[in-house]
């Protein structure tokens, strides 16, 4: 902290200096303004960054089949869409801790810029595609360009302070949730006009999050090491050069399990929603369609508006653990409902497990240094994506296994995955208790 150099106290004030200092007087509180309207704006702009991100993701997901289609695919369809997603995810998994420590050595505009013009290259690319090789290349470096989400998730940690990061991860991930519920709904608009015109679309939004991050988004003033660190080497850019380092800060490895954790859950629904929901209700696409916009939506609310006053009121452990109550009780609806009247309380409980992941994000924020944010919410989306490449696989092999006996054990297996983390989340709850013991004495001594 940097201290004000003080007068002798023995010196007299001379009139002009008393002058300036009255003159100089309110600018504390003007600064203070400034800071605050920054500080909103910069938040602001993120977040829609973050949706319009999330919105051009989606809009292109009702067309790939038929563009894939297009290419002569008939027998092939499932086999190649399996592998354009995976191949997305995979360079997420790659990338997503490389950009956040580059981030944290050349600032987060820099490196923020740079994903959202290639976003916008990519999609071009993809809407003028020839060829099935160039659609594979256009998913390859969307994944890379696509991982920006850690510099955003970085960019909250810098601007925010302890108390307030659960409530704004809580609004971070509401964004990117009601921009992937919009995204497919436009995509599927415009793909009836023509076949590619979102990928047109996700180009447009792409330079358009560009423009407004070129124009308005400065680069946040956060806690920079006192030497200048050289350029990272490919291998500290590696996916497990960070998970190592991170995952020996003893506070924070069991957070880091509860994330994957967290994540490989969240592929239960991602996987098999669509044919849990045929198969046990007999539903059609429009119901499908429907109920995932109503879980979105409602997720997106919790996590926007509940996130916050649950962290406020009880802190972020007990709300993580809450979180994952909520999300076990809700899976486990899931496996025994019989009916849209039983199933609806499990899409209220899983929605509201919503919670956790925002208050996750907070715990971890807080311990880690400052200097390695941009680490840390890489090595958190390379974990996402870790998940999003085994669940799938995983999930859609317990399903079928277990579909000619009860279709229920994909959701058990669900909620089981947080069975490991119990130890974890005990030492979380005792965490809050001292804490909340340490406090009590400071709060009697200040009311003395």
């Amino acid at each position: 902290m940097h201290t004000p150099i003080q007068p002798p106290a023995s010196a007299p004030a001379e009139p002009a200096a008393e002058a300036a200092a009255q003159a100089n007087g309110p600018a504390p509180a003007a600064v203070s303004s400034a800071a605050i309207s920054g500080t909103g704006l910069a938040l602001g702009l993120i977040l829609a960054t973050v949706a319009l991100d999330a919105i051009g993701i989606g809009l292109i997901a009702p067309v790939m089949p038929q563009l894939l289609d297009s290419f002569g695919l008939h027998h092939n369809l499932a086999l190649h869409a399996g592998a354009l997603t995976a191949l997305y995810a995979l360079m997420q998994f790659v990338c997503a801790p490389a950009l956040g420590a580059l981030s944290d050595r050349f600032g987060r505009r820099p490196v923020l810029l740079c994903s959202l013009f290639g976003s916008s290259l990519d999609y071009l690319l993809m809407a003028c595609a020839p060829w099935l090789s160039l659609l594979y290349l256009g998913r390859a470096i969307a994944g890379i360009s696509g991982a920006s989400g850690s510099v955003a998730g970085a960019y909250i940690a810098d601007i925010s302070d302890e108390s307030q990061r659960a409530r704004r991860y809580g609004w971070l991930g509401a964004a990117f949730g009601l921009g992937l519920v919009a995204g497919p709904v436009i995509g599927g608009l415009l793909g009836a006009i023509w076949l590619r015109a979102p990928f047109v679309a996700a180009a447009a939004l792409a330079l358009l999050n560009f423009a407004l991050a070129w124009l308005a988004l400065p680069e946040p003033k956060r806690e920079r090491d006192p030497q200048p660190r050289p350029a990272p080497s490919l291998r500290e850019l590696a996916p497990w050069h960070s998970l190592r380092e991170l995952g020996r800060l003893p506070d924070l490895a069991p957070l880091l399990w509860l994330y994957l954790a967290m994540q490989l859950a969240g592929q239960v629904p991602g996987t098999l929603w669509a044919i849990y929901g045929h198969d046990r209700f007999g539903w059609n696409p429009t119901a499908v369609g429907l109920s995932l916009a109503a879980f979105g939506v409602i997720h997106s609310l919790f996590q926007a508006f509940a996130t916050g006053r649950i962290s406020d009121r009880f802190g972020p452990g007990k709300t993580l653990i809450g979180g994952v109550i909520s999300d076990v009780l809700g899976y486990l609806t899931f496996a025994f409902a019989r009916s849209a009247a039983t199933l609806a309380p499990g899409l209220l409980l899983a929605a509201g497990g919503g919670i956790g992941g925002p208050a996750l994000l907070a715990m971890s924020s807080e311990r880690t240094d400052e200097a390695r944010q941009g680490a840390l919410q890489g090595v958190l989306a390379s974990l996402a994506s870790l998940a999003a490449v085994i669940g799938p696989l995983l999930f859609g092999a317990i399903y079928v296994a277990g579909a000619g006996h009860w279709d229920g054990w994909v959701w058990v297996v669900g909620a089981a995955l947080y069975l490991p983390c119990v130890p974890a989340l005990r030492k979380l709850l005792r965490g809050s208790r001292a804490s909340a013991a340490d406090a009590a004495p400071a709060d009697v001594a200040a009311a003395g």
